[in-house]
């Protein structure tokens, strides 16, 4: 393949991705147009097919982001009927592994940067705003509603952190699965997992 056509074959969102990669690494200063030419074995004339700067590029990755961790995810929870589930399917949704974490303390730390700042703001209130609606439509007034989704994004950001800098301590494979159902009967009130459901079925 010539230059000129592997330039062409990159697409914006190939970009957009290295340039989550690089944040997840080394931080939003990460975002450098020759570096990240340089981990995708191109020439900087690929990257100007796509965008006329580095804002741009980072902008575009934090709408990438943006849409894949925060709107569809969302998209998919709002697919439950009960309130009860569509938490609990968007804590399972939700990505809680060592790179999510990274991208979103990296984005965090960097909260002052004109592009970033709006974006982190926007994810959190969409993130919170969401699980408010749920807990509202468990019953719950506006007051609790909202203490008990800050409550659960606390957790969930806390879970993030602990990926990143203490992977140990967060449970994998089954028994991760165990640590979900255990949060959700926690934070979310009145709910029951499918399995302690069936359990209490059978010995019923």
């Amino acid at each position: 393949m010539s230059k000129s056509n592997h330039r062409r074959s990159l697409t914006a969102d190939d970009w957009a991705d290295a340039a989550l990669d690089a944040v997840a690494e080394n931080g939003v200063e990460a975002v450098a147009v020759e570096r990240i030419a340089r981990a995708l074995g191109v020439t900087k004339g690929s990257f100007y097919w796509h965008f006329a700067n580095r804002g741009a590029l980072l902008d575009a990755a934090l709408k990438r982001w943006e849409r894949q961790q925060t709107e569809d995810v969302i998209a998919r929870a709002e697919r439950e009927q009960d309130p009860r589930n569509r938490i609990h399917r968007l804590f399972r949704n939700a990505d809680g592994s060592k790179r999510a974490g990274q991208l979103y303390l990296a984005f965090a730390a960097s909260a002052n940067d004109p592009l970033v700042g709006p974006v982190i703001k926007r994810v959190n209130n969409r993130r919170i705003g969401f699980m408010m609606d749920c807990y509202s439509a468990m019953g719950l007034g506006p007051v609790e509603a909202r203490q008990r989704a800050v409550l659960a994004y606390s957790v969930y950001l806390g879970t993030l952190q602990m990926r990143r800098d203490a992977p140990e301590t967060i449970p994998a494979g089954p028994e991760f699965e165990d640590y979900m159902d255990y949060i959700s009967m926690t934070l979310i009130p009145g709910f029951v997992t499918e399995r302690r459901r069936e359990n209490d079925q059978k010995t019923g």
